[in-house]
């Protein structure tokens, strides 16, 4: 099974077997979890790859939307397990093949020119302004030019026929732990 490398994927790796054993985490006692991330609002995304590293499944949030980190990773860990749609819902016989990455954001802010994009350094989201909205993480394999970047984020909020002048897109970082 995956051993976790950091307190953020270890609290991905508890509230999964807890919740794949018992079908909710109102009972999930977590272990060894230093008590600042309790502390802590931020927004994240969970990542599961199977062991020859394609994407099982990937959640997150832009914006926090629950009172700490630790609720927030939970949260986004059942999410991106249970409800991806490009994935069935995982299962507990399967929790052996997946391994985690946690992405910490910071906050999204707003870009005046492209030049102000490095789809290594930063991820993006892409809006119409509208309900519509495109994230991309930093850092991906594959993902190398700003303009792909941007076709992508476009593409995932279903804004492909929208000229990038109609659009609003800002940036983040994050810091990915495994």
């Amino acid at each position: 099974m995956y051993q976790p490398q950091s307190p953020y994927t270890d609290i991905a790796l508890q509230t999964l077997i807890h919740y794949l054993q018992h079908g909710d985490i109102r009972k999930l006692k977590l272990e060894g979890i230093p008590k600042d991330l309790f502390q802590i609002q931020r927004s994240c995304f969970v990542s599961l790859h199977l062991q020859n590293g394609d994407l099982r499944g990937c959640i997150g949030t832009i914006e926090p939307q629950e009172k700490n980190l630790v609720q927030e990773i939970s949260r986004n860990a059942i999410s991106a397990a249970m409800k991806d749609s490009r994935f069935h819902a995982l299962t507990l016989e399967e929790l052996d093949e997946i391994s985690f990455s946690v992405d910490v954001l910071t906050e999204a802010e707003p870009i005046s020119d492209l030049d102000e994009l490095d789809p290594q350094i930063y991820g993006i989201v892409v809006s119409d302004g509208s309900f519509r909205r495109g994230v991309l993480l930093p850092g991906l394999e594959g993902i190398d030019t700003v303009e792909k970047q941007i076709e992508i984020a476009k593409r995932k909020a279903g804004l492909n026929r929208s000229e990038l002048h109609e659009l609003t897109i800002k940036r983040f970082t994050s810091n990915r732990y495994h």
